[in-house]
């Protein structure tokens, strides 16, 4: 899987791509300022950033990935498909808490090909932070250091983990999570006016929409986002900037 030098980060750098898979999965964003900012707070050698909140692209799917780990270590990693056998990611996968590297290979021999990558690109003590939303993991940030964080920094970077995945994903889901939800004009106009307390009988008038019409878009938006009521797809709308 060959790495893109694309940063969605940069103005107009979706302008090129149709929707969520047309992206390339795996970028490479090199020096960044948000992240310098980070880095100054607790120091790091690397960063991923992967997963968004949407069905089949969430944390553990491999298809999005924003890091600035050298392109070769990520190209190889999955040429070998170490994805498959690499404990500290099958960890993850199956924890809802940070993961630490050390703490996994007490328990887990990492295969020979993946030590050698490490030590090639020095890529070490992988620690990884996950986004929930509720119980599910839908987001990760690792980070990677030649030494160990101490409990006081990843403490600090778990408070970080999240606006931080939100500054990476944010631009993919302006611009193609409500597509990828399948969320009609109808349903996203229906939303949008119900975020600003209207009833349906006023989301009527401003859409033009029949009263019944409008009940329906609700209805079928609040299944599409997987909420249980209009409050809570209102709510899960705004969260993943699907309105304002």
């Amino acid at each position: 899987m060959p790495v893109s030098p694309l940063s969605i980060l940069s103005p107009n750098a979706l302008d090129d791509y149709i929707d969520l898979r047309s992206v390339p999965k795996h970028r490479h964003f090199g020096q960044h300022p948000i992240v310098d900012r980070l880095r100054r707070a607790v120091p790091f050698d690397y960063i991923i950033i992967s997963g968004i909140d949407v069905e089949n692209f969430r944390f553990g799917d491999g298809f999005s990935i924003d890091t600035d780990i050298p392109p070769a270590f990520l190209e190889a990693y999955h040429a070998d498909q170490l994805y498959t056998v690499d404990p500290f990611l099958l960890a993850a996968k199956s924890s809802g808490g940070i993961v630490v590297e050390s703490e996994i290979d007490v328990l887990h021999e990492a295969p020979e090909r993946l030590v050698y990558l490490q030590r090639t690109f020095n890529v070490f003590n992988r620690t990884l932070i996950p986004v929930l939303r509720g119980d599910t993991a839908y987001g990760a940030i690792c980070f990677s250091r030649s030494t160990p964080f101490s409990k006081e920094e990843l403490d600090f970077l778990s408070l970080m983990a999240e606006p931080m995945h939100s500054a990476f994903t944010r631009p993919l889901m302006e611009r193609f999570a409500a597509d990828q939800l399948r969320l009609t004009k109808g349903e996203m106009a229906c939303l949008t006016e119900a975020s600003r307390g209207l009833t349906s009988e006023a989301i009527a008038v401003a859409t033009g929409y029949q009263n019944d019409t409008v009940n329906s878009y609700i209805k079928s938006a609040i299944k599409k986002i997987g909420a249980s009521n209009r409050t809570q797809a209102i709510a899960e709308a705004i969260r993943r900037r699907l309105i304002a």
